[in-house]
């Protein structure tokens, strides 16, 4: 059995991997003395791969929008039994989800953790999907999808979204619509199922107290005996324009105080890897530098009593989009939005200095090492970076790498007047 290692001595992990037949890469890390074990089961599939050319076919194929999440629902489901009831009696806690980029299958327990993995391993490899579950999942998923709509917090985020891209899937719900889930068939159930769920465009990672031999072992019993494949799934983006579909959007709900996402769309795309999660970090940096409760514009806006502290803001970007949003409650938005473009129209150097900038890298630095005593932090966050080309043992060697220049750089780049944008939810 050939297993890989990766290891980083400076802050003394390991990571363990290993190949199936299948396709399917393993990875582990050992964590001694854990009570708690996690396992994650991830595609590469999320709620923007809306159109796709299916494996095996030659033709693209755009499918209802909230598929992905569709498909999430159903897996749970099997002819005689419930899922959720066999993690119970198992002790263990199971759950899924559906991100724009990702949909992923985990559980963490203290006890019986290998046969949780078979059980993990089996039901999603076992769609069980008839005309009759799928109508009644239907149903379900549109009660969610209300519930959704009648969350102000969801409404104002996903309107900013629609405010900034034009073409791009990413300004549609995770769940779909009411009108586009119920065009979902069996059938594109599984054409979905069998081009994105295939083992080579999926990872499995594993992290605690257990032996690597002996999680192989266990996923090669439970696993579908799949041809392995150098599958890559062609996914079809329409052209994003280098603009903001609109520049302020507005709605009414019921609540009592309006409130509000101020938008920054990301033009610079299509980098993976290193520079992509550089890219992600020196964006937050800036961000909180700016945003959260030490700094003087936060404190200003709160003295004069146009925020509380909800306020705060994050950058988020992939390969085919990135945006950085400030988010808060307020009596006056436009207000904020106003000091927001003052704030911006200042050069870099009069906002960023390189003592508070050393200070949170000191931070940053503390808090990534912080992490790897939580078994989600480390799963969670290995998965996510899988995906973008990266491994999660060197992110503190990039964070060390970044200096105050990159900062400047960046805010020059990204933080315009032309790519901001305003969501407000005001009161009915």
């Amino acid at each position: 059995m050939i297993l890989n290692t990766i290891v980083n001595d400076r802050i003394n992990e390991k990571i363990l991997s290993h190949e199936l037949d299948s396709g399917l890469k393993i990875f582990f890390m050992p964590k001694p003395g854990f009570v708690k074990k996690y396992a994650v089961f991830t595609t590469n599939y999320g709620s923007i791969d809306n159109e796709f050319i299916p494996i095996g076919e030659d033709k693209p194929l755009e499918v209802p929008e909230g598929i992905a999440h569709f498909l999430e629902h159903k897996l749970f489901e099997e002819e005689e039994a419930n899922i959720f009831d066999k993690f119970s009696k198992l002790g263990a806690y199971v759950n899924a989800s559906t991100s724009f980029n990702q949909t992923s299958y985990l559980f963490y327990t203290t006890e019986y953790f290998y046969e949780c993995l078979e059980l993990l391993v089996r039901f999603v490899q076992s769609p069980f999907l008839t005309d009759e579950n799928v109508e009644k999942e239907k149903g379900i998923i549109a009660q969610e999808i209300k519930m959704y709509e009648d969350n102000p917090k969801w409404r104002v985020f996903f309107n900013c979204l629609k405010a900034m891209y034009v073409n791009h899937p990413i300004k549609i719900d995770i769940a779909g619509t009411v009108d586009s889930i119920n065009t979902i068939t069996k059938e594109l159930l599984y054409k979905a199922y069998n081009t994105f769920y295939h083992p080579s465009n999926m990872v499995l990672f594993i992290v605690g107290d257990l032996s690597f031999e002996k999680i192989i072992e266990t996923v090669k019993k439970a696993e579908k005996k799949y041809e392995k494949t150098d599958l890559t799934v062609e996914r079809i983006f329409k052209n994003e324009p280098k603009k903001i579909n609109q520049k302020i959007i507005e709605e009414k709900m019921f609540v009592s105080t309006p409130l509000f996402y101020i938008g920054f769309k990301d033009y610079n795309l299509g980098i993976e890897g290193k520079e992509g999660v550089k890219k992600d970090i020196i964006t937050n940096m800036i961000l909180d530098l700016l945003f959260t409760p030490s700094s003087e514009f936060f404190n200003e806006l709160y003295n004069e009593g146009l925020i509380d502290s909800n306020f705060g803001a994050y950058y988020t970007g992939k390969k085919t989009y990135g945006h950085s949003l400030i988010i808060g409650q307020s009596d006056e938005p436009e207000k904020i939005y106003e000091k927001v473009i003052e704030l911006f129209g200042k050069s870099p150097e009069e906002n960023l200095k390189v003592e508070d900038f050393e200070r949170l890298k000191k931070k940053n630095l503390g808090n990534f090492l912080m992490g790897f005593n939580s078994v989600e932090f480390i799963a969670n966050n290995f998965v996510d970076l899988y995906f973008d080309k990266f491994n999660l043992l060197d992110y503190l060697d990039v964070l060390e790498s970044i200096n105050f220049e990159d900062l400047i750089q960046r805010y020059k780049e990204h933080f315009t007047t032309d790519n901001m944008v305003l969501s407000i939810v005001r009161p009915t």
